[in-house]
């Protein structure tokens, strides 16, 4: 089992990646090396928002499945399989599989993984903590969401860093309004939880989202002056606030994409694509 004496995490056996339908479009990156992803824009259409949260439904309902399945027992490849069969079967891309030579079709990051785990032969424990993560492509628009599962019951400390943390989403989103600099969002999120003496990762954001899986748009979790890009209606993006109960410092894996917490820090993120209003924001990854 892929784990150390002292219970950490540690790279398991990868299966071989899924196949995808060929009548189900792909996105410009699929089979190169580098996406072609600057220069289009972070503001929608009516017509084009709804779209992304044509996916966005997508995605948040194959992590539905997926999270009906997470128990102890279960591997991260078999949630990793869950996930890819309901994307496929509603007739959209797995966004992940693929991106810059990711293997698999959803991130599965477990315990001091902040994130970008990739599932393998892993199985679930009792208490530990696993976040979910899937982005679906589907008529030309991407939809990213995640959320964060206690597998069976765990300790009050890590119940609350769930709690909290899908929280400190609620008030960066709540943040959100036409004529505010994108740093307001961070402010809020780094504000609340400081209340409970969590770290708030920096290295990792949210981002602009829609016709590409990131555009060059930077959401802080974090207080970020710098960050000053003035926040307009019709706008695309992500906010995906990553707790810690520990550091922020963070270590990436040999596999160029697992990233995990230095002090081994157990970490809890949630995420939503949201769609900017006049009277501040929509989510578009609901069920």
């Amino acid at each position: 089992m892929p784990r150390d004496e002292h219970g950490h995490l540690t790279a398991g056996r990868i299966s071989p990646q899924r196949s995808v339908p060929k009548d189900i479009e792909r996105p410009e990156y699929v089979g190169r090396a580098e996406p072609d992803e600057y220069g289009h824009g972070d503001t929608y259409t009516a017509e084009e928002v709804e779209r992304i949260r044509v996916a966005g439904r997508i995605a948040s309902q194959a992590i539905d499945a997926v999270g009906a399945a997470i128990r102890p027992g279960v591997t991260t490849d078999e949630l990793d399989r869950i996930g890819h069969d309901f994307v496929v079967s509603h007739g959209a891309y797995p966004s992940t599989l693929g991106y810059r030579g990711y293997p698999k079709s959803l991130c599965s990051s477990l315990n001091e993984v902040i994130c970008h785990g990739i599932p393998d032969d892993t199985v679930l424990q009792e208490g530990d903590l696993v976040n979910i993560d899937i982005t679906a492509y589907k008529d030309g628009m991407h939809g990213d969401t995640n959320r964060t599962f206690v597998v069976g019951q765990a300790s009050q400390e890590v119940q609350d860093l769930v709690t909290r943390t899908e929280e400190a989403l609620r008030r960066g989103i709540k943040a959100v309004a036409p004529g505010r600099r994108v740093n307001v969002i961070g402010r809020a999120i780094e504000a609340y939880a400081k209340r409970f003496g969590y770290g708030v990762v920096r290295d990792y954001t949210g981002h602009g989202v829609g016709r590409t899986f990131h555009s060059g748009l930077i959401i802080p979790h974090y207080d970020a002056p710098h960050h000053d890009t003035v926040i307009e209606e019709g706008m695309v993006f992500t906010i995906e606030p990553m707790l810690t109960l520990g550091g922020i410092e963070a270590d990436i894996w040999p596999d160029d994409w697992t990233v995990s917490t230095r002090d081994k820090s157990w970490t809890a993120q949630f995420e939503h694509t949201l769609v900017v209003t006049e009277r501040g924001a929509e989510l578009l990854t609901v069920s």
